[in-house]
């Protein structure tokens, strides 16, 4: 204890310090302090009693620690709230207008997240998706399959903007709440669209292998599920196979899907951005190229892309930008070096705008990781929606 403070650094009417237990604190083997004397002897030499050359007892934990445990807590529980509420809840008549009510308000959410961002949609898509599940617990027959059919929509659409705000806890957990919901509703689309959502996190997790694996699921049934749902599975296996650096694997099923896209014609309001979002599957190409190191070719891709989005969709243009960059592909990767193509005819689409641009704002917390390795175009922010 010499040399740190001495007791008077304790003088303290609230906490007085025993001369039997100041020689034992002294001697060669002191005894370990109660967590609040550890606390104030912390408090008033800046230092934990281990630190102050007390033998540490098994299982201790310094309290900054266990605040660190509680803010966690409170960080997981504000995630997962809207998802477990406990029941029973109390009954109540519902009217099966409500399902047309809740597939409405999702279209809209659609598109307020093209202006505003996940940060500001969370909040709202977690608080519609729990009373969806409230009202689920008292619908009956058809009612509640098509309520169920709504919150799986909302649940992967909550999970989506965590995914785009960078949380990939909180997408992992709505993701699989998103599951649940379409196996209850007994949806082969949804519970394909379900599996989808899980390799759109494993891409982000650079897990190419599972990704691969998730969206060969979703096609084993190909022939039970409507075209986009195909699209989607295509697109996004064709991800994992840019992860595994199989560039054939990748050109192979992004053309299967573009033979699909002109069948698309459900009317499910959800997974609509491959009719929606402008050069669909040039995006999913060209970032599968850029993850393959493919620079030449993904840049050209990048350029005819951002040609043709509106200058209203800021949100995809400042995504696009950050994209037009690529990685250097990852150490031992089986990329093949393949030339670039011969200089081809100027295209007729207008030239891009200057590379300041990608300045503009984009509310995307994916944008923040440099240049994107693993999550840009992994499922871009509107790819799903």
């Amino acid at each position: 204890m010499q040399g740190v403070g001495d007791n008077t650094s304790l003088d303290d009417r609230q906490f007085t310090v025993s001369a039997r237990t100041w020689r034992r604190w002294e001697g060669e083997r002191p005894g370990w302090p109660s967590e609040d004397t550890a606390i104030v002897l912390h408090d008033a030499l800046g230092r934990w009693p281990e630190d102050l050359g007390f033998t540490t007892p098994p299982g201790w934990i310094r309290p900054e620690h266990h605040e660190e445990e509680q803010v966690n807590r409170r960080t997981f529980t504000s995630i997962t709230a809207a998802a477990l509420a406990m029941g029973p809840t109390a009954p109540q008549h519902v009217d099966p207008a409500l399902v047309d009510y809740f597939q409405q308000q999702l279209e809209g959410h659609y598109r307020a997240d093209m202006f505003l961002g996940p940060h500001d949609l969370i909040g709202t898509v977690s608080a519609q998706y729990q009373l969806i599940d409230k009202l689920v617990r008292s619908a009956k027959g058809e009612t509640r399959r098509g309520l169920l059919r709504a919150g799986a929509a909302y649940s992967a659409l909550v999970g989506w903007l965590y995914q785009d705000a960078g949380d990939m806890d909180g997408a992992a957990f709505w993701r699989g709440v998103t599951q649940e919901i379409a196996a209850r509703s007994r949806d082969p689309h949804l519970i394909g669209y379900s599996l989808v959502n899980q390799a759109q996190v494993r891409t982000d997790l650079g897990d190419g292998h599972a990704v691969v694996e998730l969206c060969e699921a979703v096609l084993d049934d190909a022939d039970r599920l409507v075209p986009k749902v195909r699209i989607m599975a295509m697109q996004q296996q064709a991800h994992g196979a840019s992860l595994t650096g199989e560039r054939r694997s990748v050109d192979h099923l992004l053309d299967q899907a573009d033979r699909l896209l002109s069948s698309v014609d459900d009317d499910l309001p959800w997974g609509n951005a491959c009719r929606r979002t402008p050069g669909y599957l040039e995006v999913q190409r060209a970032t599968c190229y850029g993850r393959l190191g493919l620079s030449a070719e993904a840049g050209s891709l990048w350029a005819q892309v951002l040609a043709v989005v509106p200058e209203a969709a800021r949100r995809d243009r400042g995504v696009y930008l950050g994209c037009r960059q690529p990685p250097p592909p990852q150490r031992g990767s089986r990329t093949r070096r393949w030339k670039s193509p011969a200089p081809q005819p100027p295209s007729p689409l207008r030239p891009v705008r200057p590379a300041c641009a990608a300045n503009w704002p984009c509310w995307s917390g994916r944008c923040g990781r440099g240049t994107m390795p693993r999550s840009a175009g992994t499922s871009q922010r509107s790819w799903h929606r």
